[in-house]
């Protein structure tokens, strides 16, 4: 299957004419569905705009499908995280690098000095950077300039969008902070299938462990279950919680397994860590998925 979609690729960005613009709009794709979110603000109707990963999709494992790639082709701008997160779109941009296209990883305008290391990565860092606010402010930033720059006609209403988005991440940002301030720090143990919460942690003062660490490629083994089984109960924590693009067997697992030993532990919910939810929901909205990750936890731990 990878060598039949690179050669779609190499004969179709060799071979095959690009297809005209819709509209004479720009054609914009996007990886995951928290960037999707972001750029759908900043461009409304302005651009033709097309996610490849929907609601409950794991980016880790995610692979292009030839219709992926004609959409790649024929994008006028391609936003993805970076940092390894899409590991299988990787060789596909590298791919399309070498005849031309350059794909944009926004976690480019991110001080890599200020990112949590993660030996899981090629790139060595935890990339699940959008669960600090302030880092996603700087994604969408730089979406409105590229935007601004490919499409100048358009650039004073971008700009307009983007100010507007701005103001209602700032307000995101207070109202989860004084949310979180409802939860004693000392009972900020967040307990999940994989470790995607390190940024939301380092944020709000949270310790977070993730049952298959930080690449849900990685599966969760028995000694894993067992051990963390133990840290629960040494710690008396009240709630664990499954992810939506994890399967939850794992977290079952460890509740089973902290039930063996005597004691209990409610799943406290169902988190949003590697997609949105579904569209439509305020949850499909990374604004929305973030107030609800915080009232789920604070909710469940208090």
């Amino acid at each position: 299957m990878k060598k039949i979609l690179f050669v779609v690729i190499a004969v179709t960005l060799l071979g095959c004419k690009k297809d005209e613009k819709s509209n004479n709009k720009l054609n914009v794709v996007t990886t995951t569905t928290m960037i999707t979110d972001l750029v759908k603000n900043i461009g409304g109707d302005n651009i033709n705009l097309q996610g490849l990963m929907g609601s409950g999709v794991d980016p880790h494992l995610y692979k292009a499908s030839e219709g992926d790639v004609t959409k790649l082709v024929n994008a006028d701008i391609i936003f993805y995280n970076g940092l390894h997160l899409e590991g299988k779109l990787v060789e596909v941009f590298e791919k399309m690098e070498r005849n031309g296209k350059t794909p944009i990883a926004l976690t480019h305008v991110i001080d890599k000095s200020t990112l949590i290391g993660s030996d899981y990565f090629a790139s060595n860092y935890d990339p699940h950077v959008w669960f600090n606010i302030d880092y996603f402010i700087s994604f969408g930033s730089e979406v409105s300039r590229v935007l601004q720059e490919k499409d100048p006609e358009n650039a004073q209403l971008y700009e307009e969008n983007w100010q507007n988005y701005y103001k209602r991440l700032l307000s995101l940002k207070a109202d989860i902070t004084l949310k979180i301030e409802e939860l004693p720090k000392e009972k900020r143990v967040l307990v999940t299938a994989h470790d995607a919460f390190n940024y939301f942690g380092r944020s709000y003062n949270f310790e977070v462990v993730g049952l298959q660490g930080l690449s849900t490629a990685t599966e969760a083994g028995v000694q894993d279950v067992q051990k963390l089984s133990a840290f629960i109960i040494e710690k008396g924590i009240k709630a664990i919680f499954v992810e939506s693009s994890v399967p939850k067997r794992t977290i079952e697992a460890l509740q089973a397994a902290v039930k063996s030993k005597g004691h209990n532990v409610e799943i406290g919910g169902t988190l949003y860590s590697d997609a949105l939810g579904n569209t439509g929901t305020n949850e499909g909205t990374y604004i929305g998925m973030f107030e609800y990750n915080v009232n789920t936890i604070v909710n469940a731990l208090k």
